[in-house]
């Protein structure tokens, strides 16, 4: 004797089927979806746009501030002291443009000047500076080389303050570079040392190079080379 199946036979099969394929559906749809949280990735910026954000700095001319590209992180280090206000750091971000997510600012305690130390104290008509090292040209004249940034609207150069001029400036250059040089005129006593380091030659720097700077106000001290240019 047949018993006649009343419920067709694949019926509750076929729903847990449907179901467990839609619930997979769903869980790959939830994962398919980017994540509102995550964190958006930064932008880069080419060496010519990392030289138009500072570029952008110059043009702005905001006092108390100094920046250089950094080629480790890809951006440049903008550095304002306490006199800049937020005023005049959304001015430099404006003449930036859309390069102005190439900055990185830091502040800075104090105020930056006219103060560079690197060998012994130069003093200009307002401002104190370190002389870098000594050098003679091939037709014999000898000069000093001292920061761009000290040479840069000064003309004679003076051993003391108020002391007698031992030199002319003769060359200068900065921004974008900085190096100045000073052509002597007095009859100081001009040995080819700092410190008692014997200076042989120049060389170009690199960024990772090691070196060791004496200023006349904080002394010798050693370091590492991590920007070029910097202004």
């Amino acid at each position: 004797m047949r018993i006649k199946r009343t419920t067709p036979r694949s019926g509750i099969t076929r729903r847990t089927r449907l179901i467990a394929v839609s619930t997979g559906l769903v869980a790959a749809a939830a994962v398919a979806i980017p994540s509102a949280n995550a964190a958006p990735t930064p932008a880069t910026f080419s060496a010519a746009e990392l030289s138009s954000a500072g570029s952008a700095v110059l043009k702005a001319d905001v006092p108390g501030t100094a920046w250089a590209v950094d080629n480790e992180s890809g951006r440049v280090l903008l550095t304002v002291d306490s006199t800049v206000s937020q005023a005049e750091i959304a001015k430099i971000k404006e003449q930036a443009g859309d390069k102005a997510g190439a900055f990185t600012i830091k502040r800075t305690p104090g105020t930056f000047n006219k103060l560079i130390q690197g060998g012994d104290a130069i003093y200009a008509s307002s401002w104190r500076c370190s002389l870098g090292f000594n050098v003679r040209a091939s037709n014999g004249a000898e000069y000093f080389l001292t920061a761009g940034h000290c040479t840069d609207g000064a003309g004679a150069w003076r051993a003391s303050s108020g002391g007698t001029v031992i030199g002319q400036t003769a060359g200068s250059s900065f921004p974008g570079n900085d190096y100045g040089i000073v052509q002597y005129t007095g009859s100081v006593s001009r040995p080819g040392t700092a410190n008692g380091v014997d200076i042989t030659r120049a060389a170009t720097p690199s960024v990772g190079t090691t070196v060791i700077r004496d200023g006349s106000t904080t002394g010798t001290h050693s370091g590492r080379v991590t920007a070029l240019n910097a202004t």
